[in-house]
């Protein structure tokens, strides 16, 4: 299920890494957030970025 392309190689779109900026860019952008509050719910219910689309309130 990777899709979108990174200089290191393609980033999983199922879960987030807070640590590669690109992804966490392209999910800032789709679910317009800002870094911090995709940072909280990270942190509230970990990397599968169905359920940080679901704290947040977003469609996947």
């Amino acid at each position: 299920m990777a899709g979108l392309k990174d200089k290191r190689g393609f980033i999983d779109k199922d879960r987030l890494d807070l640590s590669e900026r690109k992804a966490v860019e392209f999910w800032m952008k789709r679910w317009g957030v800002t870094e911090d509050q995709l940072t909280a719910a990270h942190r509230k219910v970990g990397r599968m970025t169905k359920d940080i689309a679901a704290e947040l309130g977003k469609k996947r």
